[in-house]
C-alpha cells in the first residue's frame, strides 16, 4: 500500500531543517566539532552583514548569476535542439551517436583548462564550463521524452493533414514531449550551480573567487555563507521554474 503524504509538507520541511541547524549548533557549541574547521550556524548572519558592508556580496551573486544565467540558458538550448533532432531524424541519430559517446564521459571539471586556454579567465569561460554540463542533461532528456511521443499520435496528425515535418514537430512532437522535455531543464539548474563554483575556483570572478579567498584566510564562516548563498539561489530558481513549468503545462491536468 502507498504511504500517505504527509500534512502540511512545508511545517515538515521547515521543522527538519530547524533540527538539523539546531544539531550543528549543538555539536559547535559543546566542542565536539571544533569552530575552527566548521562555524556555527549562529555566526552566519554576522557574516552576511560583514559582507554585505564591503560590497562584496552583491558584486560576487551579481557575477555569478551572470555566468550562470548564460550558460544555463545556451546549454539547454543547444541540448533540447540537438536531442530533439538526434530523436526525430534517423540519419543525423546515426552520425552524432559516437561523437555523445566519447564527450559524454567527460566531466564539465576537465574543460576548464581549454576553456582558460580558449576564453581566458572570463565570464566566457564560465558560461561554457557550465553550459557543457547542462547540455548533456538537456539532450538526453529531449531525446528520450521525444522518443517516447505516442506514434498514433503522429500517424492522427498526418491522417488530419499535418503531413508535413515542422507541422507535426510544432503541433504534435514537441507538446506531447514537453513534460519530459522541462524535466531536464530543471535538472539542469541545479546542475548549472554546481558548476558555477568549479568555474570560478580558477580566478574567474563570483562565488567561488570569493570562496578560494575565505579559505586562503580560514575564514569558514564566509565559506559557510555563500554555500549557503548558493542554496538559497537554487532553491529561488527552482521555485520560480516550477511556478512557470505549471502554467506551461495546465493543458495537461484538463
Amino acid at each position: 500500500m502507498k504511504p500517505l503524504p504527509p500534512r502540511f509538507p512545508a511545517l515538515w520541511q521547515a521543522g527538519g531543517l530547524a533540527a538539523f541547524l539546531g544539531v550543528w549548533e549543538a555539536t559547535v557549541r559543546l566542542g565536539i566539532l571544533p569552530p575552527a574547521w566548521i562555524p556555527p550556524p549562529s555566526a552566519i548572519p554576522a557574516a552576511l552583514v560583514s559582507e554585505i558592508r564591503a560590497g562584496i556580496w552583491p558584486v560576487v551573486v551579481a557575477d555569478s548569476l551572470s555566468h550562470y544565467a548564460t550558460g544555463v540558458i545556451a546549454g539547454s538550448l543547444l541540448g533540447i535542439a540537438v536531442g530533439v533532432a538526434a530523436a526525430l531524424l534517423p540519419r543525423f541519430d546515426a552520425a552524432q551517436a559516437g561523437v555523445a559517446r566519447v564527450l559524454r564521459p567527460i566531466p564539465p571539471l576537465a574543460w576548464i583548462p581549454f576553456a582558460l586556454i580558449w576564453f581566458g579567465a572570463s565570464e566566457t569561460a564560465a558560461a561554457f564550463i557550465i553550459g557543457i554540463g547542462v547540455f548533456w542533461l538537456n539532450y538526453f532528456a529531449a531525446m528520450a521524452a521525444v522518443r517516447a511521443v505516442d506514434p498514433g499520435l503522429v500517424e492522427l496528425a498526418v491522417a488530419f493533414g499535418h503531413g508535413g515535418f515542422f507541422a507535426r514537430l510544432r503541433k504534435i512532437v514537441l507538446p506531447a514531449a514537453l513534460p519530459g522535455i522541462l524535466s531536464g531543464v530543471r535538472a539542469g539548474l541545479g546542475q548549472g550551480w554546481m558548476a558555477v563554483v568549479a568555474a570560478e575556483l580558477f580566478g574567474i570572478e563570483g562565488i567561488g573567487q570569493r570562496m578560494t579567498e575565505a579559505a586562503g584566510l580560514l575564514a569558514t564562516n564566509v565559506l559557510v555563507l555563500y554555500m549557503f548563498t548558493i542554496a538559497l539561489l537554487y532553491g529561488l530558481t527552482d521555485f520560480a521554474f516550477q511556478r512557470a513549468t505549471r502554467r506551461m503545462l495546465t493543458w495537461t491536468r484538463v
